[in-house]
C-alpha cells in the first residue's frame, strides 16, 4: 500500500500546488480522472533499446487513461489519445 501511495497519491498531492487538475489524480473515487494501470509485477520489464526506443514494455495488463482502454488484455488499442494536458493556474 505505501508503494501504491507513493506511486500515485503523493505525485498528485504535489501537482496539487501547480494545477487545480492535480486534485483529479492518484485517487480511486466518483469524480476523478480514471487513470488505472493493471499490471503484473512478475512480468513487468522495459523492453525498449536504443535501437528501438518505442519497443513496448511487458506486464501492462490494462491502462485507462480518463476511463478510455489504451491497453487491454497487454495490447495497445490504436488510435485511442483520451489524455488531456496538464496546465497551469
Amino acid at each position: 500500500m505505501d508503494a501504491i501511495r507513493k506511486m500515485s497519491l503523493m505525485p498528485a498531492q504535489r501537482l496539487e500546488a501547480a494545477t487545480l487538475q492535480g486534485r483529479s489524480k492518484g485517487r480511486i473515487r466518483e469524480g476523478a480522472d480514471a487513470d488505472i494501470v493493471v499490471f503484473d509485477p512478475e512480468t513487468v520489464a522495459d523492453q525498449a533499446t536504443y535501437e528501438e526506443p518505442a519497443h513496448p514494455s511487458t506486464g501492462f495488463k490494462y491502462v485507462l487513461v480518463g476511463g478510455a482502454p489504451v491497453v487491454d488484455g497487454g495490447r495497445l488499442v490504436d488510435g485511442v489519445r483520451p489524455g488531456r494536458a496538464l496546465t497551469g493556474r
